[in-house]
């Protein structure tokens, strides 16, 4: 099976988790009995701090449409910038650009811009919007030099054009990488990317996958324990969540999903019972609980069937950017753009019960608004 293949199978076997008896459950902690264990509750019991989740912005949504985003197929990157800077203004109260972004950070944070370019370059975090929001970080004072675009996979961020040439002076990492020679291997016989997992913070889960040797490598390792990248733990200050809006079967992988499964190992074991409690749960450990200041998702161009893989035939321009320091939040606004658009084309008829639940979990846990009656969105065309 082909790479590409293989994550997309293993990602669409926790859409089934919708269906399931199990998911169609209350959403509660104490329900989780019913689960594989985790280990969230220890998150929990650790203080947060001033950025902490939903942000300084809670249940704040701002949603920018441009019928002019996507020009012949491609997104505009001048269209982006303009949709990026009035969302910016709009979701903080500043009447200046500069003032806006220093809400979230400064001069001396390290920004990991974290994107999703696990669908190629059919269907990746855009470079229009990546580089807006590279641009108006340089405007406001942050060196190119404290900015690292990141994901799991070092290998699919090339693919998706994320390389020195293109980002001159960024650094481009991730947790998952090969040597010259295209191998994960070092001379003693480790994988090089267990460099770079922090095996002091981790995600526990009480569920076990053996891995075959072609599989170890987009793992790292195996156990009960999924460990967090070195580049949300040690390497940045503040995460800029830059996720691409795709359907996931009957729910959608935007900013929870980018967020949980891109930056812990030993996810494919996740997917099939625990995918809904894995997108909410890793979000409530402090590398990305208390660093994930802003959440910008590239609705310029996404898909309604077959995510999070590009299929061209479900490929659609939503035209929009959604802003907001709500991941939770912003995600039930993502939720509902993907849900009308697969009624609009006959996928579905209604909602499916436990389609949302990992945005339930989340806001059980206090990191975020999922309900939308008390969601503050501010939609403005551009």
């Amino acid at each position: 099976m082909k790479r590409r293949n293989f994550f997309r199978s293993i990602a669409l076997g926790g859409v089934g988790a919708a269906l399931t008896p199990v998911a169609k459950a209350a959403s509660s902690l104490a329900s989780e009995k019913m689960k594989p264990q985790t280990n969230v509750k220890q998150a929990l019991a650790i203080p947060r701090n001033e950025y902490s989740m939903p942000g300084k912005y809670p249940g704040k949504v701002v949603k920018m449409n441009s019928a002019h985003g996507v020009v012949d197929g491609k997104p505009s990157e001048a269209v982006a910038y303009e949709m990026l800077k009035s969302g910016m203004l709009y979701l903080t109260g500043e009447s200046d650009l500069k003032a806006a972004w220093l809400r979230f950070v400064g001069p001396e944070d390290v920004i990991g811009l974290k994107v999703n370019p696990i669908a190629g370059k059919l269907l990746s975090t855009s470079h229009a919007v990546t580089q807006s929001v590279i641009k108006q970080l340089e405007e406001a004072g942050i060196p190119r030099k404290n900015l690292i675009i990141w994901d799991r996979r070092e290998v699919d961020l090339k693919e998706s054009g994320f390389t020195e040439e293109n980002y001159p002076g960024i650094r481009i990492l991730g947790t998952e990488y090969q040597d010259e020679n295209g191998s994960y291997i070092d001379a003693d016989g480790k994988y090089y990317e267990e460099n770079r997992i922090d095996r002091s913070q981790y995600f526990r889960a009480a569920i076990v996958e053996e891995y075959d040797a072609y599989t170890m490598p987009y793992m790292i390792n195996s156990g009960e324990e999924s460990y967090f990248s070195k580049i949300c733990t040690e390497m940045v200050t503040k995460i800029i969540n830059i996720p691409v809006l795709k359907n996931a079967g009957v729910s959608i992988t935007s900013c929870m999903k980018n967020l949980a499964f891109g930056s812990i190992s030993n996810t494919s074991r996740l997917h099939k019972e625990l995918w809904h409690e894995t997108c909410a749960y890793a979000c409530a450990f402090p590398p990305l609980r208390d660093k994930v200041v802003l959440n910008i998702v590239d609705a310029l161009k996404g898909c309604f069937e077959g995510g999070p893989e590009a299929n061209p035939q479900f490929i659609c321009q939503y035209n929009a950017l959604l802003l907001g320091s709500d991941a939770v939040a912003v995600d039930s606004v993502g939720f509902d753009m993907v849900l009308a658009k697969r009624i609009e084309e006959g996928i579905q008829k209604q909602e499916k019960p436990g389609s949302r639940r990992f945005l339930e979990l989340a806001e059980e846990i206090k990191l975020g608004i999922a309900d939308r009656s008390k969601v503050d969105l501010k939609e403005i065309d551009l």
